[in-house]
């Protein structure tokens, strides 16, 4: 008993008691919240070890700072440390939930990008359970207000507070090394932050992130035109030949691209209660003039939308950590589609979306793409119930987009955004036209009645296309831009898909996403080759006739016979038509066997691919970070200027509205000066009374 009272005494009422007691309710409660808060994927002994070790030495480290005060000033440190770090891993739970990613400080600092409805969609993630990771928290300062904890007045021994801080920092450099040695090259080559909250820690991880952060700004700053070099060497050794059947087939037509948010192909076909969830986008797909590509892949990292917009644009994938667009945006030098285009063939250039224009800073990022007109949320009507979640729903979006679609000089090339089947799949009881899912993951359940919503807007836009001629000479391409449902719903989508699991290898087959090019008289029909978003302009351009030769990029056509089909993932992970690799994992793409004991040949080319992966993610984010296309410029490029453009209405209206020789090609102009807007028909609940 003597002893027992020893250390119930030495608990609480010394300073040192004290702090054990926080470090071990932090270390306990950190430990259970990544085995059910996250998938962090652990095999093996080690690493089971590492996740339940690696919440201690940071802890210790950043609570232990509290015993060098004095006093209650000292306790009250180690509390406001503990409420702070268990702070951080709420909000990761809530981020990771949406997202399966940690937050990075590249997203905290563009937050302001990216925080429309951000409130709504905080709250439609948060579970009552996620709030037990502030338990502790609250335990201890009501234990010390009702004195259960008796304040030990004296100055810790600085001998003593300082050995508590090197213990932690031996204790971080033992998890270093054993990290290590079990991933080899954990900080220099990881493409996941999964990987360094495994095996390090989630206070370690933004330590890390910070650290990155900061070098990356300092490799910007460094850069210069030698660093070009190597991605210039790479780019013309792996540089893949369009196909020449289909060069130029679409020379000099408009081009319409619909970015279809959060778009799934498993989409395409399904059917929920015996209904076709998107028949508009099923006969599209399936028509004889349509290319479309059932191998196609997202390869967004937490940039997500803004990713897949850099790959389309650039052909340049979005960063490991936070967003390209966000980040690099305003101040990087771009050699892009809509600048290209203009300067090739003569193309005006423009982006409508019904959302906030600061929204991935995408009002600064168009301007260094090279963007003509960007037409935001600013420049349409928005009454009560026209916006849903993220802007303006999209039947609503396309017919009043219809005003300044025919105004455009041909011949255009146009960005449209949807955003009606955006998280959290929230849509009014008179826009609901087919029934929810019933997994019971009110995440997922939404998602067909929003992906149908926008499908039956496509159809109103396709119409509208036909009766006002424009689909004679435009070029429509579809591609949805990620996921809709992300990897933390496994047993929902093995629902969804009538399979009796869904393992990881299942979830990276399932990142495939549409890519289809309509137009009237192409040579149609379902591509089987494998490929993802950053070979979307390659392709493009190789349907138009525009040469990408000399331009800085890391896709290839779709179309050429000698498209490497080796589809990256941003952390690292790849897809091919023979192999996979999931989570350091490689698997028979086509049967989705493991493969457990490669021999030496298999294990090489095994190797040589993900080096090509890893290679390539590598030189993009050196280009991004570097800034380095400021270095170079291709044979008749002009750089832009971001200070020639204005996306003020005033501005961009004064601007269509001239009568040069260009504005007399715009459908307006050639329809005898008559407005094509009541040619567009929806059947919007919201527009009933007009």
């Amino acid at each position: 008993m003597g002893r027992l009272k020893f250390i119930y005494n030495w608990f609480t009422q010394t300073k040192l008691g004290f702090f054990s007691v926080v470090i071990i309710l932090f270390w306990l409660k950190t430990y259970l919240t990544y085995i059910t808060k996250f998938n962090l994927g652990t095999v093996g002994p080690m690493q089971n070890f590492l996740l339940l070790f690696n919440p201690l030495p940071a802890a210790i480290l950043l609570m232990g700072l509290g015993l060098f005060a004095k006093g209650r000033k000292s306790y009250w440190i180690i509390i406001v440390i503990d409420c702070l770090l268990s702070l951080w891993l709420f909000a990761n739970v809530l981020y990771y939930r949406e997202f399966s990613d940690f937050l990075s400080v590249s997203i905290i600092k563009t937050s302001g990008s990216t925080s429309d409805n951000l409130g709504k969609s905080i709250a439609g993630i948060t579970k009552p359970t996620d709030f037990l990771v502030f338990l502790d928290v609250a335990i201890i300062i009501v234990l010390v207000s009702f004195k259960f904890f008796k304040i030990d007045a004296r100055r810790l021994k600085l001998k003593i507070a300082s050995l508590i801080e090197v213990l932690a920092l031996v204790l971080l450099s033992l998890n270093l090394t054993m990290a290590q040695k079990d991933r080899s090259g954990l900080l220099t080559r990881t493409f996941d932050n999964n990987y360094i909250v495994k095996y390090l820690g989630i206070d370690t991880y933004a330590v890390y992130d910070g650290i990155k952060t900061a070098h990356n700004n300092a490799v910007m700053a460094k850069a210069n035109r030698s660093d070009l070099k190597t991605v210039q060497s790479y780019i013309k050794k792996n540089y893949v030949a369009p196909n020449p059947e289909y060069y130029g087939v679409a020379k000099g037509k408009n081009v319409l691209v619909i970015h279809l948010e959060s778009f799934q192909q498993f989409l395409i076909g399904y059917k929920w209660k015996g209904k076709e969830v998107t028949p508009n986008l099923n006969k599209i797909y399936h028509a004889k003039d349509t290319l479309s590509f059932d191998n196609f892949f997202n390869q967004v990292g937490q940039g997500k939308t803004s990713d897949a917009e850099m790959m389309l644009e650039n052909s340049l994938f979005g960063l490991q950590s936070g967003s390209a667009m966000s980040s690099y945006g305003t101040s990087n030098t771009f050699q892009s589609a809509p600048a290209i285009l203009d300067q090739k063939a003569g193309y005006t250039s423009a982006v409508m979306h019904g959302g906030a224009g600061s929204f991935w800073n995408r009002d600064n990022a168009y301007k260094s793409f090279g963007y003509d007109y960007f037409m935001p949320l600013s420049y349409y009507e928005n009454k009560k119930g026209y916006y849903n979640g993220y802007g303006i729903k999209d039947k609503l979006f396309f017919k009043q987009s219809v005003q300044y679609i025919e105004q455009l000089p041909q011949p255009f090339y146009l960005k449209m955004i949807t955003v009606t089947n955006h998280y959290p799949y929230d849509l009014d009881k008179e826009n609901q036209t087919i029934p929810k899912t019933d997994t019971g993951d009110e995440t997922v359940d939404g998602y067909v009645q929003t992906a149908h919503y926008l499908d039956q807007a496509i159809g109103e836009l396709m119409r509208y296309l036909k009766k006002s001629g424009l689909d004679k000479n435009t070029l429509i391409m579809f591609y949805g831009d990620h996921y809709g449902i992300s990897g933390n719903h496994h047993k929902a989508c093995a629902q969804l898909l009538k399979k009796d699991e869904f393992t990881n290898f299942d979830n990276l087959q399932f990142q495939r996403v549409p890519l289809m090019f309509h137009m009237k008289g192409l040579h149609g029909g379902i591509d089987h080759t494998y490929g993802g978003e950053i070979d979307v302009r390659p392709t493009l351009f190789n349907l138009l006739g525009i040469s990408d030769k000399g331009l800085i990029q890391f896709g290839h056509s779709l179309l050429s016979k000698k498209a490497p089909q080796i589809v990256a993932q941003r952390n690292g992970d790849f897809v091919t038509p023979e192999y996979s690799k999931v989570e350091g994992a490689y698997y028979y793409t086509k049967t989705g066997t493991k493969i457990v004991d490669p021999g030496k040949k298999l294990k090489e080319k095994l190797e040589l691919i993900s080096n090509t992966v890893t290679t390539e993610l590598s030189l993009s984010d050196r280009v991004i970070t570097g800034n380095l296309l400021r270095f170079y410029k291709p044979a008749g490029f002009k750089t832009v200027k971001r200070k020639d453009y204005s996306y003020k209405k005033i501005d961009a209206l004064k601007k269509l509205a001239a009568k040069d020789k260009k504005y007399k090609t715009s459908l307006w102009y050639k329809n005898d000066k008559k407005s094509t807007q009541k040619l567009y028909k929806t059947d919007a609940p919201e527009l009933k009374d007009k």
